[in-house]
């Protein structure tokens, strides 16, 4: 772990990678439940690092931290959030010839992954899922669309996402959902938070 002071309250701690982000994030939640961390404001996730943020001593937890055992992410005790998706996307095909399988392959293969939400932004409820192995990875798109239209399930580098509003993206589009991923009157607002279990499950198309 590279900490660095983030003003007089905070601390952005660089990791390795997203996977150790994900045990580093569900290792701070489970000690703030468990009344084990000083008071402090927000505790943010991204690819890379962490934000902790509204600490009265910044240097005293960083102490502490180099002394913790941080367990590898589990499975979790909650169940997994299930978004039904119609496998109909426009790149479809394009991420079945990049996975070198057909389309239904690629179906297939995607609602089998479990995933999980390992930190949101770009737009509110917008998360970034991770949990497709390394050679299922796919590129953005070359030329991003103008408008990909709300309830979008694409692909991306190590990311799996779904569009909670219609906006611009580059990423490849391989179905649509009728879940909604961003309703502030709901509580919580966002559907899904970091540390979340996601499956997707097949919907016939019409």
């Amino acid at each position: 772990m590279r900490p660095l002071p983030v003003g007089e309250h905070g601390l952005l701690i660089e990791l390795d990678s997203a996977e150790e982000v994900e045990a580093l994030h569900a290792e701070l939640l489970r000690r703030a439940a468990d009344g084990a961390l000083p008071p402090l404001r927000e505790i943010v996730p991204a690819a890379r690092t962490v934000l902790l943020d509204g600490l009265a001593d910044p240097r005293g937890l960083l102490a502490e931290l180099a002394a913790w055992d941080i367990p590898p992410i589990g499975a979790g005790d909650r169940p997994a959030v299930e978004i039904p998706v119609r496998y109909d996307g426009p790149d479809l095909a394009d991420v079945a010839a990049l996975w070198d399988c057909t389309a239904d392959e690629v179906v297939r293969r995607h609602s089998a992954t479990e995933f999980r939400v390992a930190f949101c932004g770009f737009a509110p409820g917008f998360g970034y899922l991770t949990g497709l192995p390394e050679p299922l990875h796919v590129p953005r798109r070359d030329t991003p669309r103008t408008k990909v239209p709300v309830g979008s399930v694409a692909l991306a580098g190590p990311y799996t996402g779904v569009y909670p509003r219609s906006s611009p993206g580059g990423w490849q589009l391989i179905g649509t959902t009728d879940t909604v991923l961003w309703d502030p009157r709901r509580e919580p607002a966002a559907l899904l938070a970091p540390g979340t279990r996601v499956r997707f499950v097949p919907r016939e198309t019409t």
